[in-house]
């Protein structure tokens, strides 16, 4: 493979691209606004220069990572690549809608791949005309720093397609894990589940926000407690991946939590809305103090 296209250029979507194009793929990246796509451009470029503050990569393979990089608002862009990774919201009907539009312009040979996190790989690919090019290659926020990829076969995926998959993971130097199409595949039948349970510790008053992260850092070795994760992921992302999970395997200990719900409907989503259960608007971040037990009482 040499060409690569993304479709959105979103967090998922850009930091893709990025990854992609410092591994010598030539990547073309598409959205459906010019200002969405140069936000995506401006944070790519953000991206990499952390990157080399961390000694990580040079300015000269940021630049030549720079010129790898091609954008359009015209999904007729990516009728010359290899394969088509999409990166759109956790919607069906959109996912299913934007693949179809793919399916249209890229070549017969191409691979199509969904970058989702919860949906049905089969589901997606029946709802195309080529379900034996379609694979799920689940990526995780940030790209650039994640070393893990899920990869996911639907029922209809070819070996040729897996294989070619895998290959592309190996390339750009993540790990590769192969899971069944299942719910929340591997990391979010289990992580997802653990945020949600400490929003319903939160809201049944157990412990306050900054007492519930500190117990999962020190007590579990975690890099950041769960409802700080929850805020870097976003809590709409959240949301919709417990979602899936307690409509599809139908048992009541996946029931998204209240209070989960009625952040995501008033638009407090996180790092990306500057409020969540934390509160992004200061020089530092400080508990939400419209949450119950915002204030530890252990401080």
């Amino acid at each position: 493979m040499k060409s690569i296209g993304v479709v959105g250029a979103g967090q998922m979507g850009a930091g893709i691209a990025q990854v992609m194009a410092l591994a010598g793929y030539q990547v073309v990246l598409t959205e459906i606004d010019g200002a969405a796509l140069k936000r995506g451009l401006g944070a790519i470029e953000q991206s990499m220069d952390r990157l080399i503050k961390k000694g990580t990569i040079d300015d000269a393979a940021k630049q030549q990572g720079l010129l790898k990089i091609s954008t359009s608002t015209s999904l007729q862009a990516l009728d010359q690549a290899d394969l088509v990774i999409e990166a759109v919201p956790e919607i069906l009907d959109l996912k299913t809608k934007v693949h179809r539009e793919i399916e249209s312009v890229v070549r017969e040979d191409a691979i199509i791949a969904t970058n989702t996190s919860s949906i049905s790989v089969t589901k997606l690919a029946a709802a195309t005309s080529r379900p034996e090019r379609f694979i799920g290659v689940h990526f995780f926020h940030p790209v650039p720093m994640m070393g893990l990829v899920e990869v996911i076969r639907g029922l209809q995926t070819s070996d040729d397609t897996s294989e070619k998959a895998y290959a592309l993971v190996r390339s750009i130097e993540k790990s590769l894990v192969i899971s069944a199409d299942t719910p929340g595949f591997i990391v979010n039948r289990l992580l997802v589940p653990m945020i949600n349970e400490a929003i319903f510790a939160l809201s049944g008053c157990v412990a306050d926000v900054v007492t519930i992260d500190t117990a999962m850092r020190l007590g579990a070795n975690h890099p950041m407690g769960p409802l700080t994760l929850a805020d870097f992921v976003g809590l709409d992302t959240v949301l919709s991946a417990q979602t899936v999970l307690h409509q599809q395997l139908g048992e009541s200990k996946y029931r998204p939590a209240p209070m989960l719900v009625k952040l995501v409907e008033a638009g407090w989503l996180g790092r990306k809305a500057g409020i969540g259960f934390y509160d992004y608007s200061g020089a530092e971040a400080v508990p939400n103090s419209r949450l119950p037990l915002h204030a530890s009482r252990n401080s």
